[in-house]
């Protein structure tokens, strides 16, 4: 598309989701990359939680087209999606129900195991009740376990319980950010995770975090986390991983783009941990590190992101 077909592009950002700041950082740097190439880019910082206030928001500047820059809840779970659709506004990423399901880790699960994809052992609760160490152990029969918020992102709410003092603490952190919770068996080995970019599979990345958990803090403090993209594993594990990566992505319906996360035990078999419908475009983010080792410049990701939101959204 020419340098002008976009019209006004505006960066939906902030939010009110626990990762409002790294959102902000994101929807900058896509604004930025925008508007330094000539593109006419509103920011625009989404501060309530009203949605009716958030339409009138939207509806106070003239948009051709939205860029959602927004993580977590309203950007990741279908809501700001269905507002845009509501107003007839094209809009980047997945649509609605691919949000709703990519953002409820439980329904992701319970989806990928049902298409035959391979997801650690797990159980669920989904009505806030308190459950002891024992019960989610006699589930899974194995430890360490992984504690998580079934709808939060940025490793928020998610713990890795080893021992069952560890047990109280992390679930009733993890039931803070809502009822439902996902008990996982922790995988033993290497962490990957896979971009997607308009159904193709990108160079893989291998998450080493010097902590012993890729924490809210390894992820975006710069210098936490050691990351080697293209990953240095051969090429079959390197196949499988992106096979499975893209095939969890169209079995949730994902478009534009996405981030799936996985790891790899040691006799190489991989986990599909979670899908991610609206990575992270930060200065530290696996999306665009990724994108740029398949040659894709960060502003070449965002033009082509809009490109498909104007040919596959126009109301």
């Amino acid at each position: 598309m020419s340098r002008q077909s976009f019209g006004t592009i505006a960066v939906l950002m902030g939010g009110y989701s626990s990762e409002r700041e790294i959102s902000l950082r994101s929807g900058q740097a896509v604004a930025d990359a925008l508007s330094g190439e000539g593109h006419r880019v509103l920011p625009l910082d989404l501060t309530s939680d009203d949605t009716g206030r958030i339409i009138q928001q939207i509806q106070e500047i003239p948009i051709d087209v939205a860029f959602i820059a927004l993580h977590g809840r309203l950007g990741e779970d279908g809501v700001i999606q269905g507002i845009l659709e509501k107003l007839e506004i094209p809009y980047t990423g997945s649509g609605v129900k691919a949000s709703q399901m990519a953002f409820n880790k439980i329904l992701t699960q319970k989806a990928l195991q049902a298409a035959g994809l391979p997801v650690p052992p797990n159980t669920c609760i989904t009505d806030g009740r308190n459950v002891d160490f024992k019960t989610a152990w006699g589930q899974i029969k194995s430890t360490p376990l992984v504690v998580k918020a079934a709808c939060e992102g940025s490793s928020i709410g998610v713990h890795i319980v080893r021992h069952p003092s560890e047990w109280e603490p992390a679930f009733k952190d993890a039931l803070g950010y809502g009822p439902n919770i996902i008990v996982e068996q922790f995988i033993k080995g290497r962490e990957f995770t896979a971009g997607i970019f308009d159904h193709e599979a990108l160079p893989l990345v291998e998450i080493c975090p010097k902590s012993n958990f890729f924490s809210f803090t390894a992820k975006y403090q710069k210098g936490a986390t050691q990351y080697v993209c293209p990953a240095e594993i051969p090429e079959a594990l390197t196949r499988k991983i992106k096979e499975l990566s893209l095939r969890a992505y169209e079995t949730l319906g994902c478009e534009g783009f996405g981030r799936v996360d996985l790891r790899v035990d040691d006799k190489e078999q991989p986990f599909i941990l979670e899908v991610n419908t609206i990575p992270g475009f930060t200065g530290t983010s696996l999306f665009p590190k990724a994108a740029a080792q398949a040659g894709y410049s960060f502003v070449q990701v965002c033009e082509r992101l809009l490109d498909l939101a104007l040919n596959s959204r126009q109301p």
